[in-house]
């Protein structure tokens, strides 16, 4: 799908608008889109700020890989002060991923490394092609994870998984991967952004409200206790079936109007 419109936020992050699909490019190819300070704030900046009729995000890496995870060339020798308010920093920027106005589909391939994967855990859905591999090498080089990793990563497939990600140096293929939760969707090399798209176009077809409640109570609702979350649930029920388009979408089928369920 050719798109309606481009736009450069910094030489290293561009957007793209596909219809109500905003699609978000990391563009450093020759440092395999290594993170560096000024494209973590853009990231920040461009998801705090997306055009107004976005429904959801795409990202993905230009070249032949995801994000290879922070620049080293660019590490600076920090006091513990310094170190905790850059880790917020990054923290602020991939809130504004997770924590934004729309949900957010990553598209992997190539490397998805220290906080390329930070940033892919930041995600709401993620596809992966056949190339795609994940590591975590902090343990090895003697730092720690600081972009959110800690709380995300584990989320998705344990603890016991991420440690033996930092303290091995372990490399994760595709497949397994796919197996034990760090992507959704495993589709063949050179086709994760095709389907990202997909996605995210299905996606932004969904009432706004809807997606929001998914985006942010959700995830609340999974670490509250049973009858704290239940309340929440039927809060956040209550609201969303009560707007306007909810009304019309269950009167629509009702009435035959909507197409129902079928087996993919």
């Amino acid at each position: 799908m050719p798109p309606n419109t481009a736009s450069s936020v910094t030489k290293d992050v561009q957007l793209t608008l596909h219809g109500d699909v905003a699609v978000v490019c990391l563009s450093r190819p020759a440092k395999r889109n290594a993170l560096n300070d000024g494209l973590i704030l853009a990231l920040r900046d461009t998801f705090q700020n997306l055009p107004e009729n976005t429904r959801a995000a795409v990202i993905h890496g230009e070249g032949e890989h995801f994000c290879a995870g922070l620049d080293l060339s660019e590490l600076q020798e920090r006091d513990a002060g310094e170190g905790m308010f850059h880790s917020r920093m990054w923290h602020a920027a991939l809130d504004a991923v997770e924590k934004g106005q729309v949900p957010v589909v990553a598209a992997l391939h190539g490397a998805v490394v220290g906080g390329g994967l930070e940033l892919a855990s930041a995600c709401h859905i993620r596809v992966a092609d056949e190339s795609t591999f994940y590591a975590l090498p902090e343990g090895t080089r003697g730092i720690f994870v600081g972009g959110g990793g800690a709380v995300r990563v584990p989320k998705l497939i344990g603890v016991a998984r991420m440690m033996d990600m930092m303290l091995t140096g372990r490399v994760v293929n595709a497949t397994e991967g796919e197996r034990i939760g760090l992507s959704q969707y495993l589709v063949p090399r050179g086709t994760a952004l095709e389907k990202a798209l997909d996605l995210a176009t299905r996606i932004a077809t969904n009432a706004p409200l809807t997606n929001y409640a998914l985006m942010h109570a959700l995830p609340r609702i999974a670490e509250q206790p049973a009858d704290h979350g239940l309340f929440t649930e039927a809060l956040m029920a209550s609201i969303a079936q009560s707007t306007p388009l909810a009304k019309a979408r269950v009167r629509a089928f009702l009435e035959g109007k909507a197409a129902k369920v079928q087996k993919s």
